[in-house]
């Protein structure tokens, strides 16, 4: 089992930044079979979409169109975390964000994560 926790998010101003940090644990073996993880995120009354997703052990990254050139993420080995940085931000980017990671090969379906962290709410006020 693979646990995701995320940060605070943060209420800003559009032209702000912010950065979400995903704290990852659980045991070795999980760990091991991961191969991607990624940020998603829900607006109310829309459905769950990819933000960005970043092979794990290659880095390969790949964004959403609405994000690309904004958002940047990374993740950081050693310490098991995953960051969004997102800049330049939006009022169309306020969501719930959500960390998750994969067994699989990263790609936008949400069935393919199979470990989610809990949410964290970003809001970007005109």
């Amino acid at each position: 089992q693979v646990h995701l926790v995320e940060s605070r998010g943060g209420s800003v101003q559009a032209g702000g930044s912010l950065t979400l940090s995903c704290a990852a644990s659980g045991d070795i073996y999980s760990f091991y079979i991961l191969q991607c993880m990624g940020w998603f995120r829900q607006a109310p009354g829309k459905e769950r979409e990819g933000v960005a997703t970043i092979v794990l052990g290659d880095g390969i990254t790949n964004y959403a169109d609405s994000v690309k050139g904004r958002f940047t993420i990374s993740h950081d080995n050693t310490k098991n975390t995953l960051t969004l940085r997102m800049n330049s931000l939006k009022p169309e980017d306020t969501a719930m964000y959500y960390c998750a990671a994969a067994t699989q090969a990263c790609n936008w379906n949400t069935f393919n994560y199979a470990y989610w962290g809990q949410g964290t709410q970003v809001t970007v006020s005109s």
